[in-house]
């Protein structure tokens, strides 16, 4: 029947809208709106407000109980590894412990996958793995963006390892180095070292897990290092 869902625009508007108000600490400490009191507000109808507020309980950031409503739910119940719940958090505030938390998380994970895939990447993950590269090398030359090629070598890394729970990662990952490329970039006006990256992929077409794995380590290390220095900046 035509007309039964809500536009799909404004429910994704509105879901923009209100996870931004909760993840920047909006409705802290204030009662949650009811679904009438936020079409009001947003001046939109009751069946977008409706869908909106279920996509956020399915993230994690409101939880609805009989007879209390809706609520926010704390931070550590939020699904971190949404996309849009990483992009909120993002937009609310450049954090130094978010940085640091997105490169410990990194670190765990981009060396493991670098090792897998040097053991499993066939001949396309391998391809891809070198577009990539190719890709970073252009952006040296202004034939690319740098942030859009460097995160396609590190996806491209993520799903030679053969293994789809790595692979899953691609959007923290994505997002870790969106924040981290800009923070390297402001404090020490650089761009991702072509060579530290050319090491991860010889040693993946060289089926050396362990150097491929010491490789990738380095660069995360490298990124954990300056926000290290930062935070001592910070405190002092």
């Amino acid at each position: 029947m035509m007309g039964a869902e809500p536009p799909r625009n404004l429910t994704f508007g509105m879901l923009d809208a209100l996870g931004k108000a909760i993840v920047v600490g909006r409705y802290d400490d204030i009662r949650f709106p009811t679904e009438a009191e936020l079409a009001d507000e947003h001046q939109v109808s009751r069946s977008v407000t409706r869908e909106a507020v279920k996509m956020l309980t399915a993230k994690g950031l409101l939880t609805a109980k009989p007879r209390k409503g809706t609520s926010v739910q704390p931070a550590s119940a939020w699904n971190l590894f949404d996309p849009d719940v990483l992009r909120w958090l993002l937009e609310r505030k450049f954090s130094l412990e978010l940085l640091r938390q997105f490169s410990e998380l990194r670190i765990a994970i981009e060396p493991a996958a670098a090792a897998l895939a040097a053991r499993w990447a066939g001949a396309e993950a391998v391809g891809a793995l070198r577009a990539g590269y190719r890709r970073m090398e252009a952006a040296e030359t202004g034939a690319d963006d740098p942030l859009d090629a460097d995160i396609a070598f590190h996806v491209a890394v993520l799903e030679a390892s053969a293994n789809p729970f790595y692979t899953q990662f691609r959007d923290v990952v994505e997002t870790a180095l969106r924040t981290s490329i800009h923070f390297t970039n402001r404090f020490k006006g650089r761009t991702a070292s072509l060579p530290a990256h050319y090491d991860v992929l010889a040693a993946i077409e060289a089926r050396d897990a362990e150097a491929a794995q010491a490789a990738m380590h380095e660069i995360i290390t490298d990124v954990m290092t300056l926000v290290a220095e930062a935070e001592r900046r910070d405190r002092q």
